[in-house]
């Protein structure tokens, strides 16, 4: 049998190992078989790896990795990617092609940093690697075996699928909003009313707010339901539309002094909408009206007031000065006049000589 410079050859008699054989012909005897192995390809035989160890000249031909349970190892070809090894014993031909192995202990689930992230997104790694993504606006939270180990700045992450759990919380840094909406309070003077309350607030501590917080929005809405019935509680009806503005500064400040505590920070609050029952409203409008009507009527009354004294201040003047007189009973005659389109005259010849005669009169005045 002729062994090629690209093979290798494993002697065995009655079915047991006995020697590597080397490129070359060779002769079997009774009882003698020739395994033949590629050296191209890894090494994969009958025989027990056990029996094959024991032959320090097979060991010298041979790289041989041995991975535990816990443990992969990624197998590179000319700094190539090649192929995932599992647990197991693993050998390999040498001096064929350069070869480099990286063990990985999956009980450590931090991927070391010489290992390319295009490795990670092969198909063979991919199903054994967990990602996340944190965005510019987020901050993230990881944890090992359900305890808290680290934050995490905006980035990719890929971690190990070993032995240990992984999870990510992420935090939104950004300005976020929150509403109690529709609450039924009695205002100071027990009428009721429903409140829309709008508040934004931001993430500063995601740590206190995620970890030593439970449910912060549950928390924070709680917070403002509370404060909101407690002030609104102490106010009158007509105060609550008068200080509508206020009431959102008055619980933020509120709010602020306790939400350090929380890891948030309140940036603004304020009156949404208030509604009332339709009886109130209806009352209200009605108030409204007559408001309006009594503030029309002081304006008319106002007004005929100025008028009548502009009158009795003209009529004053008048009758101290004729010459004032006359001139205002010529500007309405002339105002009178010019609504005049046309003069008809009845009486005959009568009427036209004694026009006639005025007029002359009045010449020989001249």
């Amino acid at each position: 049998m002729k062994i090629k410079k690209n093979q290798r050859g494993f002697l065995c008699k009655d079915g047991e190992y006995v020697r590597l054989l080397f490129p070359g012909n060779y002769f079997s005897f009774f009882g003698e078989t020739i395994e033949i192995h590629p050296i191209l390809n890894p090494l994969s035989s009958k025989i027990d790896f056990a029996f094959l160890k024991n032959d320090p000249v097979l060991m010298k031909e041979l790289e041989v990795i041995d991975l535990k349970d816990n443990e992969i190892a990624l197998l590179f070809e000319e700094e190539k990617f090649k192929s995932v090894l599992r647990t197991g014993i693993h050998a390999f031909w040498k001096g064929v092609q350069k070869l480099n192995f990286i063990t990985i202990n999956l009980d450590d689930p931090f991927i070391e940093e010489g290992i390319e992230r295009s490795v990670l997104m092969k198909p063979e790694v991919k199903d054994l690697v967990a990602s996340y993504a944190i965005e510019s606006y987020q901050k993230g939270l990881l944890f090992i075996e359900n305890s808290f180990a680290k934050t995490l700045e905006p980035g990719n992450y890929f971690f190990w699928k070993g032995t240990k759990s992984i999870s990510v919380i992420k935090a939104d840094l950004r300005q976020l909003q929150t509403e109690v909406t529709g609450q039924e309070i009695l205002s100071k003077d027990r009428i009721p009313l429903r409140l829309n309350f709008v508040c934004q607030y931001k993430i500063t501590d995601p740590i206190q707010c995620l970890l030593e917080i439970k449910d912060y929005e549950s928390q924070l809405y709680i917070h403002l339901q509370l404060v909101l019935r407690e002030y609104i509680g102490s106010l009158t009806l007509d105060e609550i539309l008068i200080k509508k503005e206020e009431i959102g500064s008055y619980v933020t400040e509120k709010i602020k002094t306790s939400m350090p505590a929380m890891g948030l920070e309140i940036l603004f609050g304020g009156v949404k909408d208030v509604i009332l029952p339709g009886e109130i409203k209806e009352i209200l409008n009605q108030v409204l009206i007559a408001e309006k009507k009594a503030q029309a009527n002081v304006i008319m009354r106002r007004e005929e007031t100025a008028s009548t004294r502009s009158l009795l201040n003209t009529a004053k003047l008048m009758e101290e000065n004729t010459t004032l007189y006359k001139l205002k009973e010529l500007e309405y005659v002339e105002r009178i006049s010019e609504k005049i389109s046309q003069i008809t005259l009845t009486g005959g010849i009568q009427i036209i000589d004694q026009l006639k005669g005025f007029a002359s009169s009045r010449t020989g005045e001249r």
